[in-house]
């Protein structure tokens, strides 16, 4: 049996997010407009296959819904030239450390994001 790995993947929202989203623009106070506004994931499919489940509001056999509001409203593509340098991740655990690094390493860096 194949053994599950975990992908880190980022989405470039529109900007919109942060004019008409309170949280997301509580979360990233340093924002000053000159970069991306962005979510930051993590997943046991592809990238692509979670954002496409991102984008069409995917509901799971159990009827939950597993798609981040945000990137279904606000998300416009990956953006893979900040994630495709990480490999995938051996543990759930691990992967969610990985996803919070990343995602406060791109606030740092003047990025608006927002992570789970």
């Amino acid at each position: 049996m194949a053994r599950t790995v975990y992908h880190i993947y980022v989405v470039e929202l529109s900007k919109k997010v942060f004019t008409e989203n309170r949280r997301f623009r509580e979360a990233n106070p340093q924002f000053n407009g000159v970069l991306q506004c962005l979510y930051v994931g993590m997943t046991s499919k592809t990238p692509t296959e979670r954002f496409e489940q991102h984008k069409t509001g995917y509901i799971n056999k159990k009827g939950h819904k597993l798609s981040a509001n945000l990137v279904e409203k606000y998300g416009l593509y990956l953006r893979g030239s900040l994630f495709h340098h990480i490999a995938p991740i051996p543990t759930r655990a691990k992967a969610l450390k990985m996803e919070e690094a990343l995602a406060l390493e791109l606030r740092r860096q003047g990025y608006a994001v927002w992570f789970n």
